[in-house]
């Protein structure tokens, strides 16, 4: 690698950072075709001192966040095509084995397995006790219940990684300069106009923030709250081992050893050593293993967690001290630390599985830096209040290769995509946070709690419990609190799940609410079952005020509007209109609800919660100049009064004629509900008769109060969002984020009936080139198809693989019982020869085959 000391004057893009994320991002830019990328660095080259520098490298693929998954597999595929300074392939492909030490974990595992089917991960695999130290000789055999592998897991040294990329970046025309700590980017007119570094500034178009760890600063300088919370973590590397007398290697001939040997001393001959056998996770004790040469590395996460101040990390020192390495605390290594492990320091436990290794000097000891975002994910994509700036950070080298493809294509394209088709980033968009979530007091909490649970089982249905709740409530929180609300915490918000006062309910429907006595009846209640079907009998009341609302105002609004959405936005002032919104490549951007609520003025109502703020952030950035868009999430608050005595219950409160001649389906009016002002929407997620209600969110309490007095007689319960999902699911409603999104063109997702092609529309010409691709014959992506399980009384979560044998085919997007239909209903993607009415699949779910059957839908009309 042969960087250069000149600082350019001028480039088109410029990336902060050349750890492995700005490494990979300049490297897939320049295999676009960009030449004028410019990549600056406060530390020398390859090593640069930040977590690339001294991470250990191992790369477990398999997680239940698909994009993760997703990622890895691609970064695995890359890292295996780079040939390192020594001439040899850069990716060790060991395989990766993960150790169970309670029959907790075991299942864990298995659900591993399931995710690995889902998401493509190759010839996924449990292995007995035995199968493990057949792989791993030194592991105590009876220390484990079994483990679970991944042949094609393995190890990349970051600084081997991040050369490799960087001499292909440059044999491309992009420039690497070290030594070059940025100081702010300069903006003007909302758009990024240059980078200001300690050596000068370079002007520029584009500005990728990669600093990992040093993020949240230089966002802070512009007043980007970006919640990157820098963590700890401890590693060590074990003196030389008898057993693995055999594995010395001396790695002092290597081209960057003399490189890395300035940045990370003695320790260097560890680290530069390939492993020679499956890296190893016994996330019961949440540690990791890997060998590095005659020694074994040592990482863990078992100690409490270690956040420091971002203002107090500084850079890399000039005599070598790497910024992102903090000195190693013996306590947290021999004491047990950690809030949910307080039973075994971690040395002890390491010492148990790998009795080699006890009583063995660690010999190199660090604790090393990594970021940690709100929800675990990377904090990707174009920050909405500047153009031109771009973020890349809290992502792993585990994760860099294939986020910085899907990266570069979404600054290139507009569309982020993997080499198999486009990617949802909705959950990784830096676009996707609330405005607590940037104060530090928030990132801190959840930063560290992130860390803590980084190896813990985990329910997908899990939230925070006692740390940063409460923080937003919606004006009818106090009478959920009176009606015994279950109240999770969504994007900040305080919802309800179900209402333990509801509880008396289910003795009324016990007969057709199955038991559920596994991992899916985990964060349930029988009372979301019998809240569902009370909708459908009598009338239900949800809160819906945390849905996200924008309201797009202007005298070019109308021609705006129709440009967002796909369908015929041609609406009279109170018509309301289902509709999608596209991005470029023809993916579903969001699935809406439009009102015309005046001639010049539009109220587009869209789930999507915790990355709803996606969607406002979209409709920002595509509006003219003369369109207002204004987030109204909190400004309004919302509910439904849904359920065949719908009517009846708005009838005692209003005076509007409510009949379907004089309130169509579709239509909104304004009115008052006693003396409270109202905008009425006729529409229901539930699929039932029903009225969305908006009023401003003073009066939101006491409209609420007024329903449920007024639907008292007529059997109204309000009910919360697990019956929502219930309601929704049996009657074909997409939720976007789970059975819809980015991923799926309208008609893929079996809403082409939303689509007028007639009109101009984001996303239109590539709707056209597909379908002018599949009549010429060309090869269909999947379709999709609702299931029902044939099993009557079997519940299942989402994520798990659809099977033809033992072929994967795809994968349950989303899953509820629907206690209507009397069956658990899912909904996934599959080849379209499997999507005809009839056919039956199989579900791979907690070790066991479920026979499901595709259905016509909707299932309730």
């Amino acid at each position: 690698m042969q960087p250069t000391e000149n600082l350019p004057e001028q480039a088109d893009t410029v990336i902060v950072g050349a750890g492995i994320v700005g490494c990979n991002l300049a490297y897939q830019l320049t295999e676009m075709g960009r030449e004028d990328v410019v990549v600056v660095d406060q530390g020398p080259m390859p090593t640069t001192g930040g977590s690339s520098t001294h991470a250990p490298g191992i790369m477990f693929q398999t997680a239940e966040p698909k994009t993760l998954s997703q990622f890895a597999n691609y970064s695995r595929k890359l890292y295996s095509d780079l040939e390192g300074a020594d001439g040899k392939q850069a990716y060790s492909e060991t395989g990766g084995i993960e150790v169970a030490r309670s029959e907790e974990r075991m299942a864990f595992l298995q659900r591993r397995v399931e995710h690995a089917k889902a998401w493509g991960i190759p010839d996924p695999q449990i292995l007995s006790p035995s199968e493990v130290t057949d792989h791993l000789p030194l592991v105590d055999e009876e220390e484990i219940l079994g483990g679970y592998y991944s042949p094609t897991d393995g190890q990349v040294s970051g600084v081997v990684a991040c050369d490799a990329l960087a001499r292909e970046a440059m044999d491309r025309g992009a420039k690497f300069v070290p030594h070059t700590r940025t100081e702010d980017v300069d903006v003007e007119g909302g758009a990024v106009q240059r980078v200001v570094t300690e050596n000068g500034s370079i002007e520029c178009d584009e500005v990728v923030v990669a600093t990992n760890i040093w993020a949240r600063q230089l966002g802070e300088k512009l007043g980007v709250h970006l919640p990157v919370t820098p963590v700890e973590h401890q590693y060590t590397m074990t003196e030389s081992l008898e057993e693995l007398a055999d594995n010395a290697i001396d790695v002092t001939d290597h081209p960057l050893f003399e490189n890395y040997e300035n940045v990370s001393g003695e320790k260097t001959k560890r680290l530069l050593a390939d492993p020679d056998r499956p890296i190893l996770r016994d996330q019961d004790n949440a540690m990791y293993y890997r060998t590095h040469g005659d020694a074994y590395g040592i990482g863990s996460y078992n100690h409490e967690p270690i956040v420091p101040d971002p203002r107090d990390l500084g850079g890399n020192d000039p005599d070598g001290e790497q910024g992102s390495v903090h000195e190693f605390t013996d306590f947290h290594m021999d004491n047990a630390t950690h809030p949910d492990r307080p039973h075994k320091a971690p040395r002890q436990a390491s010492d148990e599985l790998l009795p080699a290794t006890a009583g063995k000097e660690l010999e190199h000891k660090y604790n090393g830096m990594f970021a940690e975002s709100p929800n675990g994910l990377p904090v990707m994509g174009p920050v909405q209040e500047y153009d031109g700036l771009w973020t890349a950070a809290a992502i792993w080298v585990t994760h860099a290769g294939g986020a910085m493809k899907a990266l570069a294509e979404w600054m290139e394209t507009g569309v982020p995509r993997l080499d198999d088709g486009p990617i949802d980033l909705a959950h990784c968009d830096v676009n996707r946070f609330d405005d607590h979530e940037g104060s530090w007091d928030f990132a801190r909490d959840i930063g560290g709690e992130e860390y803590r649970i980084v190896y813990n089982i985990m329910h997908p249905k899990w939230v925070w419990t006692d740390k940063q709740r409460d923080i937003r409530r919606t004006p009818m929180y106090h009478t959920h609190k009176e009606y015994d609300a279950e109240l999770w915490a969504e994007a900040g918000w305080e919802e309800p799940q179900w209402f333990e006062s509801n509880a008396d309910l289910v003795d009324r429907y016990e007969d057709q609410i199955p038991d559920r006595n596994g991992w899916e009846g985990v964060y349930y209640s029988p009372i979301e079952g019998a809240e569902a079907l009370n909708v459908r009998e009598n009338v239900g009341l949800h809160d819906m005020t945390s849905f996200n609302k924008m309201e797009v105002v202007g005298s070019d609004a109308g021609e705006f509007v129709q440009y967002l959405c796909t369908n015929d936005m041609d609406i009279g002032v109170g018509d309301v209109k289902y509709t999608l919104m596209c991005n470029e490549g023809g993916g579903v951007r969001a699935d809406i609800t439009v009102t015309r609520t005046d001639e010049d003025r539009y109220l587009l109502l869209t789930t999507g919660r915790e990355v709803g703020n996606n969607h406002v952030a979209w409709v920002r950035e595509q509006a003219p100049d003369g369109v207002v868009v204004n987030d109204v999430t909190s400004s309004l608050a919302a509910m439904v009064c849904t359920g065949p005595n719908a009517r009846k219950v708005l009838s005692k409160v209003t005076d509007v004629d409510l009949s379907d001649e004089a309130f169509p389906f579709f239509t909104s009016q304004q009115f008052f509900v006693k003396n409270v002002p109202v905008t009425a929407l006729r529409v229901s997620y539930a699929g039932e008769l029903g009225w969305e209600l908006y009023t401003p969110s003073e009066y939101g309490e006491r409209l609420w109060e007024y329903l449920l007095e007024a639907g008292e007689e007529y059997g109204l319960r309000p009910y919360g969002n697990g019956a929502l999902n219930a309601l929704r699911i049996e009657k074909g409603f997409r939720l976007w984020g789970k059975d819809l999104h980015t991923e799926h063109t309208p008609h893929e997702a079996g809403l082409g009936w939303a689509v007028d092609m007639d009109t101009d529309f984001i996303g239109k010409e590539a709707l056209q080139e597909t379908a002018e691709a599949a009549a010429d014959g060309g090869a269909r992506r999947k379709e999709v198809a609702c299931l029902t399980l044939n099993d009557e009384d079997a519940t299942i979560l989402d994520n798990r693989p659809v099977l033809d044998g033992e072929e994967s085919i795809g994968y349950v997007h989303s899953a509820e019982y629907g206690y209507t239909v009397g069956a658990c209903v899912a909904y996934s993607y599959l080849p379209p020869e499997y999507t005809d009415p009839g056919t039956e699949v199989d579900i791979l779910y907690e070790g066991d085959r479920y026979t499901a059957t595709v259905r016509e839908e909707p299932l309730v009309s």
